[in-house]
């Protein structure tokens, strides 16, 4: 198996801080794909996933509810539409079903906030 390292990374301008809502998501668009952030203001950490829930092939990650799953607080997001839930760490499905959703590396840097593709 391959592994990655910071230097294989490629750093792409994504969006300002101030664009992302505290302790919400918002979506942009990187190379083409729709990328969801999210910013957990309170924990002072940041999460990209693809925008789409694979479950019924809906662009709506970002719009989902955030917040935290079982005894170690894994930050995680919901679907809107059908309240799937996936761990915005590993991209796993949480509700049990064998779905996975793509996670990025984040970084913010003056402001600016940056996907690693």
């Amino acid at each position: 198996m391959a592994t990655t390292t910071i230097t294989d990374i490629n750093w792409q301008f994504a969006c300002r801080v101030e664009d992302v809502p505290t302790e919400g998501g918002a979506c942009v668009l990187v190379e083409g794909e729709q990328i969801a952030i999210f910013h957990f203001a309170r924990r002072g950490q940041w999460y990209a996933t693809q925008n789409l829930c694979p479950h019924k092939q809906q662009m709506a990650l970002s719009r989902g509810m955030t917040g935290s799953a079982g005894d170690n607080n894994e930050p995680k997001v919901a679907c809107p539409f059908h309240k799937k839930t996936f761990s915005l760490e590993t991209g796993a499905c949480l509700s049990g079903e064998d779905y996975q959703i793509r996670t990025y590396p984040i970084k913010i840097k003056n402001g600016k906030v940056y996907i690693g593709l």
